[in-house]
């Protein structure tokens, strides 16, 4: 009996792509807001073939290679090597008046817009979920400490909380 294997395995998730955007006249917000976005690479996968002589068949495995966990250490390796991250959309509110927010104080936030990432916008924010608990945007992470969404943010704001943490961030 005579039998053949061959593995492929393609792409890495080290690479992440970063660009910086600026918009203008962005609704109740300064006269310019910029920010810089993220983008995740594609899944990985993981094909396994056998082919047996024998009886002349040929069995063929494809699986996904544990995606959803090395999406949870990339956004974990985010999280901890940017000061602030805001994981947003771009038509939610709530998202516009945290990177606002974030503006005014003269913080440029890392922002992963999950609305502009196709397939894999879903993806990360069921992955956010079981790490924070928390199923809306924003998300925010200030010094790698998840702080929560908009209201959380705002109200350590009026606390007088936020320029700490901010600080704090900044430092490390």
């Amino acid at each position: 009996m005579a039998a053949t294997s061959s593995h492929l395995t393609t792409s890495s998730l080290t690479s992440v792509s970063l660009s910086t955007t600026s918009l203008s006249h962005f609704p109740n917000s300064p006269s310019s807001l910029s920010f810089t976005t993220i983008q995740y690479p594609k899944p990985l996968y993981k094909t396994t073939t056998t082919r047996t002589t024998k009886h002349g068949g040929l069995k063929i495995h494809a699986m996904t290679a544990s995606f959803g966990s090395r999406l949870e250490e990339s956004v974990k390796k985010t999280v901890t090597d940017n000061p602030v991250v805001v994981y947003s959309k771009t038509w939610c509110s709530y998202s516009s008046e945290v990177k606002s927010l974030f503006n005014r104080l003269g913080v440029e936030p890392l922002v992963v817009e999950l609305d502009q990432m196709g397939a894999q916008g879903p993806q990360l924010q069921k992955v956010l979920e079981r790490l924070t608990g928390q199923h809306t945007v924003p998300n925010v992470f200030i010094g790698g400490k998840h702080i929560g969404g908009c209201t959380d943010t705002v109200k350590l704001h009026r606390k007088g909380e936020l320029e700490g943490l901010l600080a704090e961030a900044k430092k490390a």
